[in-house]
């Protein structure tokens, strides 16, 4: 039987949809917050030139991400206590999927094993807010392609994502704070 980690939360979707705002807003009222890889993946790919980057090679992005999510959700344990992740490992999968990749089953396997609570915040596609930058380079229909995977894969590996309103960034704290205390 898989044992969910009831006091680690996850926060995923398509990118620009306000996920680490959320998350940043979370932590201001003092919430712990594991943060996202990706984006300082492609930082420090981009810094050494390296091959790990999503346009280069997506297998390795995904890899690279997979030992930044393991590795935050260890250190969260050693820490203790409600953590708000931004992303998990079945973001992982999920990329992959989208990528059209095969999800080795080393992948399935940390999805498998390394569990958060079984409720999952899922930011859904806000054309308002979404935004192109240096390390965002998707557009929007890829946005929305990306919150159909990922979601995707936390139904597969046995979560339960629920949608994030579409609202402000503090009625969205209010409504995941409101759904933490729920239990």
């Amino acid at each position: 039987m898989i044992q969910d980690d009831d006091a680690f939360f996850v926060i995923t979707g398509g990118p620009g949809s306000g996920k680490t705002t959320l998350l940043a807003a979370l932590a201001a009222v003092g919430c712990a917050t594991a943060p996202e890889g990706g984006r300082a993946i492609i930082r420090d790919q981009v810094a050494i030139d390296g091959p790990g980057l999503p346009w280069r090679d997506r297998g390795l992005f995904a890899e690279l991400m997979l030992g930044w999510d393991m590795r935050s959700h260890a250190e969260a344990q050693q820490r203790g206590g409600l953590v708000l992740f931004d992303r998990g490992v079945p973001d992982v999968a999920g990329y992959l999927a989208l990528s059209g990749l095969a999800i080795p089953a080393h992948v399935a396997r940390a999805a498998r094993q390394i569990r958060y609570r079984r409720l999952v915040f899922a930011a859904p596609p806000w054309r308002e807010i979404f935004a192109q930058d240096a390390e965002r380079k998707q557009d929007f229909a890829e946005a929305e392609r990306t919150f159909a995977a990922v979601t995707g894969s936390y139904r597969d590996f046995g979560y339960e994502p629920v949608e994030l309103p579409l609202a402000s960034v503090a009625e969205r704290v209010a409504f995941v704070r409101a759904r933490i205390a729920a239990g």
